[in-house]
């Protein structure tokens, strides 16, 4: 039998829009979209790169609740607000995700918010980072 679990921060936009930080079907995770206020104090900082390590962070907490890493991270899509942030925010979502290489999806869309510079949804399957990976380098 499948086992679902569903993960709830307590926030707002969570209860609004009647939505799971994380759905997890057995080792296939899915996590919401999910923006850069820090959990404890609300806030959110101005800068981009800044932005993106608290994103990181709060993915990094809900896939710790259901025994996952940022290392089981198969794929990501990142949203960002203001083009000329791109470069900015890609550097510090390289930080922390090099190794890992999921697939990546970008773009540029509104957010939610103006004081959101950046958001990040990703899909992981537990155990990943245990894997053995093969790379295969297409010719050009």
């Amino acid at each position: 039998m499948v086992a679902i679990v569903k993960v709830k921060t307590g926030s707002k936009a969570e209860a609004l829009g009647s939505y799971s930080r994380i759905v997890a079907v057995d080792d296939l995770i899915f996590v919401s979209n999910t923006a850069g206020r820090h959990p404890q104090t609300g806030l959110i900082l101005a800068d981009p790169a800044e932005q993106t390590r608290q994103v990181l962070a709060n993915i990094e907490r809900a896939l710790a609740a259901v025994d996952a890493t940022l290392a089981d991270v198969v794929a990501a899509r990142v949203f960002i607000q203001f083009p000329e942030d791109i470069d900015a925010v890609m550097a510090a979502y390289a930080e922390r995700m090099r190794g890992i290489e999921p697939t990546l999806t970008l773009t540029s869309p509104p957010l939610g918010s103006s004081a959101f510079k950046v958001e990040i949804e990703v899909t992981a399957w537990r155990g990943a980072s245990a894997a053995d990976v093969e790379e295969i380098v297409l010719p050009a």
